[in-house]
């Protein structure tokens, strides 16, 4: 197991931020921290950083506490994202692999080809500043992962980044994975936690109320969802009986059915109103499970899929 947490637990002025969170990350995993704004996904990453101290628990990496040399084999971005705006992509790019131990000299030959994979090339020479916001946090990503980090933790990676982008990081997260790299990163996008993660884990209020694999914790909520395209206003699908949550996108809904619903009966319900397209038995999407389960008390919540023992 590469990064250990252990009841961590963390209260500001009174007021508890994280409640005596464990989790376990093996290794070369992609491990994805998901909750509502406020849940504690933040001050949990800070915690692992050691940039804000648990009250009590312990963080442990390699089966040993997080020391002053951890900081070296990670590679962090966080979600406050900050730059030296006076210096050069080139500079600051140098400048931050020397913090991490890295010399200039292994650092340089690698800095066009990501400048290159992040379409960055023409800036290397310009200031930071010279930069717009999405581009800026495209060149903090590539200080985070040019050292070659064995745990790499991404805090909203995805915040402010365009569609293209956000696949550019992405094919680069997956390319990581493959070569054998830990990841870590908190996300509100529930589209790209589904499309990356292998594990998450769902924190609300500060407790942890899902923990396992995205697959066992899919399989758990059971194949209870149906998505439905129609032609017409399926509003009124809502309150038909059975129908225990219902979401409407642009181009489809997406609803849940308890289990003793007859699907059957759902489908005729529905084409005797409107024209329906397309009509499929599926898994609860992430998204699905995130809104439902962020609707419910943790305190009334049994933790859902937990699959390691901390």
């Amino acid at each position: 197991m590469l990064l250990q947490l252990k009841d961590i637990h963390k209260e500001f002025d009174g007021k508890v931020a994280v409640d005596k969170l464990s989790l376990a990350v093996e290794r070369g995993v992609i491990y994805g921290i998901i909750g509502p704004n406020g849940a504690g996904k933040t001050t949990t990453i800070r915690m692992v950083m050691n940039i804000t101290i648990p009250d009590s628990g312990e963080v442990l990496f390699d089966g040993h506490p997080a020391d002053a040399g951890f900081r070296d084999r990670v590679g962090y971005l966080p979600e406050e994202r900050g730059l030296y705006k006076k210096l050069t992509l080139e500079e600051v790019i140098i400048y931050m692999a020397e913090l991490k131990g890295v010399s200039p000299k292994i650092i340089k030959p690698k800095i066009g080809d990501w400048l290159e994979r992040v379409d960055l090339t023409e800036y290397r020479k310009k200031k930071v500043e010279e930069l717009s916001k999405g581009m800026q946090q495209k060149l903090q990503f590539v200080t985070t992962i040019i050292h070659e980090p064995e745990l790499l933790i991404l805090d909203e990676i995805f915040s402010g980044l365009d569609p293209l982008n956000m696949e550019k990081i992405k094919e680069i997260i997956l390319e990581l994975k493959r070569a054998g790299t830990t990841i870590l990163f908190s996300t509100h996008v529930m589209e790209q936690a589904e499309k990356l993660c292998d594990n998450i884990c769902m924190i609300h209020q500060g407790k942890k109320v899902i923990d396992g694999r995205l697959s066992e914790v899919k399989a758990k909520f059971g194949k209870n969802a149906i998505q439905i395209e129609i032609e017409g206003d399926g509003a009124f699908i809502a309150s038909l009986p059975g129908v225990k949550g219902f979401n409407e996108f642009n181009n489809y809904i997406e609803i849940r059915i308890d289990n003793t619903t007859d699907t059957n009966s759902i489908l005729k319900e529905v084409a005797n109103r409107v024209v329906v397209r397309r009509f499929d038995i599926v898994e609860p999407s992430l998204y699905d499970i995130f809104i439902d389960t962020a609707k419910i008390d943790p305190n009334q919540l049994e933790t859902i899929g937990e699959s390691q023992n901390v």
